[in-house]
């Protein structure tokens, strides 16, 4: 069984950090607080499609 993820990408810079696992009973795109090695902090990060 294959586990389908999702990109977490910089609302700063942009680039897609991290990918987590899908919840398909998730509505709202997801948004962590997670470190970036582009930007050197910590910043929002969005679920991306």
């Amino acid at each position: 069984m294959t586990v389908k993820k999702v990109a977490l990408a910089c609302s700063v810079c942009g680039r897609r950090n991290y990918f987590v696992p899908e919840n398909p009973r998730r509505t709202e795109r997801l948004t962590l607080k997670k470190f970036c090695k582009y930007c050197g902090k910590v910043t929002v990060h969005q679920e991306t499609k």
